[in-house]
């Protein structure tokens, strides 16, 4: 039964998918704006256009499904659910403001599990049978693992570049590096739709169930995935100017070649795990690129000070979220919304 409670989620949730586009524009527009081979403008278009792109070749919503589990079924609810974007949406928007390139797929799932919890405590059961643990320990495991496949792929793509270009002429190279920048950053943009547009996909997915439009099991209806991807890309085209600057330059200056490098194996991480069902976050997985990229230089090239804060956002973001969700969900219960 569609209720105004479920709008309101629905409406919720897509807002959600929107500041996650422009929170995480900066993770494919922002070394290609570092090495000026696009104004921000032209970015951050060619940014939503790819991330709208993937909605036409991503059909089976591995994610999405994921995503959906990490509650357990008997333990949703809309008012879990409300809580839960409520969070997301909240930590979003501090991290943003204070221009910190935290997780906005760690923030949702934080959320969506603290809620879960509190209804389960509440419900008399023990808080954790309200999440699905394999779930939830694979997510946290490529909190290291998403960044560091980054690190690597990033690392050897940029050794086997510069091997290959040794003997070419420096401005030659690096005007045929800013074209395939252009591809490396449309690679990442469609790689961040394929994965970041399915976890509000999931969120969706699982309010459907919990307000008995749709059966448990029951095929995603098709308006979920064109929303999500519409919201997201929307997003994208707002940009997210202070978190372009964090990851275009303070973690370690970026040439077009090291974009091409970074972006690309960017991709590839994100390509992986999409096909593993593993919602990573892309903001991580482009950062652990970037830090790969600035290590074939030499260690010091990274920006460790900056990189710390980062992993510090990185840990906290998934505990915070999951608390700004227990206390959220405490208050509807409490004032009887």
């Amino acid at each position: 039964m569609v209720t105004t409670l479920l709008v309101f989620v629905v409406a919720l949730a897509l807002i959600f998918d929107y500041t996650n586009g422009f929170h995480d524009a900066a993770n494919s527009i922002a070394t290609i704006v570092s090495t000026k081979v696009l104004t921000p403008f032209q970015a951050v278009l060619m940014a939503a256009v790819f991330n709208f792109a993937a909605y036409f070749f991503i059909k089976d919503h591995k994610v999405a499904n994921t995503v959906a589990k990490i509650v357990n079924e008997n333990f949703i609810t809309l008012h879990v659910i409300l809580a839960g974007l409520i969070a997301a949406i909240t930590w979003n928007l501090t991290t943003w403001w204070f221009g910190i390139p935290s997780s906005s797929s760690h923030t949702l799932i934080g959320g969506f599990a603290g809620a879960g919890i509190t209804n389960a405590l509440y419900m008399g059961a023990h808080g954790l049978d309200a999440v699905n643990m394999k779930y939830i320990l694979t997510i946290i495991a490529y909190i290291v693992l998403a960044p560091f496949i980054g690190l690597i792929i990033a690392y050897f793509i940029t050794i086997m570049i510069l091997h290959i270009c040794k003997r070419a002429k420096p401005a030659a190279a690096d005007r045929w590096f800013k074209r395939l920048q252009l591809v490396s950053a449309a690679a990442l943009s469609f790689a961040h739709g394929t994965n970041d547009a399915q976890k509000v996909m999931g969120i969706l997915y699982v309010a459907l169930i919990a307000s008995k439009i749709i059966p448990s099991g029951a095929a995603m209806p098709e308006w979920i995935p064109l929303a999500c991807y519409t919201a997201i890309s929307l997003g994208t085209m707002s940009g997210g100017w202070k978190i372009v600057k964090t990851m275009g330059s303070k973690i370690t200056k970026i040439t077009p070649l090291e974009g091409v490098a970074a972006e690309t194996a960017g991709a590839i991480t994100l390509f992986i795990t999409e096909r593993l069902a593993i919602p990573v976050s892309t903001t991580h997985t482009i950062t652990g690129s970037i830090i790969g990229v600035g290590l074939t230089k030499r260690v010091s090239a990274v920006r460790w000070g900056v990189t710390i804060n980062l992993i510090w956002a990185w840990i906290i973001t998934i505990p915070v979220s999951a608390l700004i969700a227990a206390l959220v969900f405490t208050l509807l219960r409490v004032t009887g919304y």
